[in-house]
């Protein structure tokens, strides 16, 4: 699309944080973070929103969600469960906002992964 951000910064065309790339998928910082760790990923072809997906975006998708908890955990909020009766620590928060009353800004899909230490809880 011709003024989608996110189309622009998958062809290179506006700069990015970026901390991933391969074909399908750019996944990069957001620029106004809700958290300490905060990055989207998103799919180099454009869909608007979640629900103009179809049974042909399963793979993308899933890729999608595979992606997120590796990310989180280079990132350094990665879900560690509890050894012998411990009590689990990090984790992070994977979100699609879709339309307006979904918080949609950038009408391109993209997964959100917020994390990091609690202090950013409830903010978002």
């Amino acid at each position: 699309m011709e003024n989608c951000i996110f189309c622009k910064i998958a062809a290179k065309q506006i700069p990015s944080k970026a901390i991933y790339e391969d074909d399908d998928l750019i996944a990069f910082h957001d620029i106004n973070p809700a958290a300490p760790i905060h990055f989207l990923i998103v799919p180099k072809q454009h869909i608007p929103t979640l629900a103009d997906c179809t049974e042909a975006h399963a793979a993308l998708l899933g890729k999608m969600a595979l992606l997120a908890p590796r990310l989180a955990q280079e990132q350094g909020c990665g879900y560690q469960p509890g050894e012998q009766g411990g009590e689990a620590t990090g984790g992070y928060k994977t979100i699609f906002n879709v339309g307006p009353d979904g918080g949609q800004e950038v009408y391109h899909l993209h997964m959100h992964v917020i994390g990091g230490p609690r202090p950013w809880r409830g903010q978002r």
